[in-house]
């Protein structure tokens, strides 16, 4: 009894195995391809994971109790319910905020006041927009009301903290009233020592702005006797003067009707506040920043109007692509459409990484069916051309010889047909072309018949 070795064909996949039989790939061709497919969505998958948006947020805020601070609170408190920590680094103000963004130094966002910025590179940061006015206040000590600042020459002036935006634009203005020191004397005091020192007569005058002071020192100074309140009545030129300055009216009564406070209109001068981010921000967190900015500074003030702000105005910082897009056409779909913040954010990423797979695979996968049946065709065509002309030539007056050198021809065809190698998908039409070769075969057998000669062997003289 003869040894009979059975081979076993070789495990495949079912996605192999439907290549080589669909297209006729050759094994590594068709595992190399599932490969390149399984690589591609591994990528896919890959990215969807790295892009999520961290999941803390460090911002720079102010002194306590100052407006920024209080601002970083309530954001803190809206972004936990979106499940993202804000963690809040305390600082002096709009400059040590600004430092510390340009340092980088693991704070990602911070508020920023206009004009603090001028002459300083800013690369790598971008403003998500305006969050408020941040009116200058400056109080006085002055048995008459105080026209000009340059009547403050030869006075005690706290200008606020270095790092504080009310230091930094109280320079300025005052620099620009032609005072620049003595006789005037300039005090760094912090608000609260400053307010204390102005009511207990040791200063004239004290500059204070909301990234620096509480919100209760300004309403102590404006309630205590003998404190004036400056009114800037050159406002319109400071203004031209200092493009990122704003004119502030603070209409009598604003502080308490009851007391009328202010007994007058007054008017003030002041930068916008921006939401200062470094351009590493992730897109998905700018659009949730400012989803809670709208919250938190929309509502109408003393000194603003209900949606006046958050609002895309530039000044030293340029907007980023993304605010942009925000105040224009607001949240994106997925957002508005899925309340969970982070479910919308999985969606959107799945999006921008299935979506271009699926635009170059989609028709690649209905292409290359088109083109490798076109292929084939081509193959089997290309069978058919000889085996036309042979079947024509058949026609015209035989010899012997004649039909041997048709016969030989008509091997040579046959030899191109069985060293084809199409798919399983294809075998109808490989038959169907062997049965014409087999038809052409049978004519001329039989026109040899008719000439009275056997058929000469493939690559043999006839006798």
């Amino acid at each position: 009894m003869e040894n009979e070795t059975t081979i076993k064909p070789a495990k495949r996949s079912a996605v192999v195995t439907a290549l080589i039989e669909t297209f006729g790939f050759s094994p590594a061709a068709a595992t190399a391809v599932v490969f390149l497919f399984m690589l591609a969505a591994a990528l896919a998958a890959f990215w969807v994971v790295r892009s999520a948006p961290p999941r803390t947020v460090v911002i720079s805020s102010g002194p306590e109790g100052s407006s920024f601070q209080r601002w970083a609170e309530a954001y803190q408190k809206a972004l936990a319910g979106h499940g993202v920590t804000l963690e809040i680094r305390p600082s002096g103000g709009s400059l040590d905020n600004l430092q510390r963004l340009q340092a980088g130094d693991g704070v990602d966002i911070g508020f920023v006041t206009g004009g603090v910025s001028e002459d300083k590179d800013l690369s790598g940061l971008m403003s998500l927009g305006s969050v408020a006015y941040q009116p200058l206040l400056v109080f006085y000590r002055n048995p008459v009301p105080i026209e000009r600042l340059s009547e403050l020459a030869g006075k005690q002036v706290s200008l606020g903290t270095p790092g504080s935006a009310a230091r930094t634009l109280a320079l300025a203005l005052l620099q620009a009233n032609g005072i620049t020191g003595a006789p005037t004397t300039f005090v760094d005091l912090d608000a609260a020592a400053a307010s204390a020192a102005l009511q207990e007569g040791k200063l004239d005058a004290v500059f204070l702005m909301g990234d620096s002071a509480s919100t209760q020192t300004l309403r102590t100074l404006m309630r205590a006797p003998d404190v004036r309140l400056f009114s800037f009545d050159q406002a319109d030129a400071y203004q031209r003067r200092y493009a990122f300055l704003n004119k502030i009216e603070l209409p009598e009564g604003a502080i308490d009707l009851g007391r009328n406070l202010p007994a007058t209109n007054v008017t003030l001068v002041g930068p916008t506040v921006e939401l200062v981010a470094r351009t590493s921000l992730h897109p998905a967190l700018s659009d949730l920043l400012l989803g809670v900015a709208q919250d938190v500074h929309g509502k109408a003030n003393l000194l603003q109007k209900r949606g006046e702000f958050p609002a895309p105005l530039e000044h030293e910082f340029a907007l980023s692509s993304d605010a942009a897009s925000y105040y224009k056409a607001g949240k994106g779909f997925t957002y508005r459409l899925i309340p969970s913040f982070w479910l919308a954010n999985l969606v959107n990423r799945l999006l921008v990484a299935v979506v271009p797979l699926a635009l170059v695979l989609i028709p690649a996968l209905r292409l290359l069916p088109v083109g490798y049946r076109l292929r084939i065709r081509l193959k089997l065509f290309k069978c058919y051309r000889p085996l036309l002309r042979l079947e024509r030539d058949s026609y015209g007056p035989l010899t012997a010889e004649r039909v041997t050198e048709l016969q030989a021809r008509l091997d040579e065809v046959e030899a191109a047909v069985d060293a084809l190698r199409v798919p399983a998908s294809f075998a109808d039409q490989f038959y169907e072309l062997r049965t014409h070769v087999a038809f052409v075969r049978q004519r001329l057998d039989a026109a040899m018949g008719k000439v009275g000669k056997n058929r000469v062997p493939a690559g043999q003289s006839p006798e």
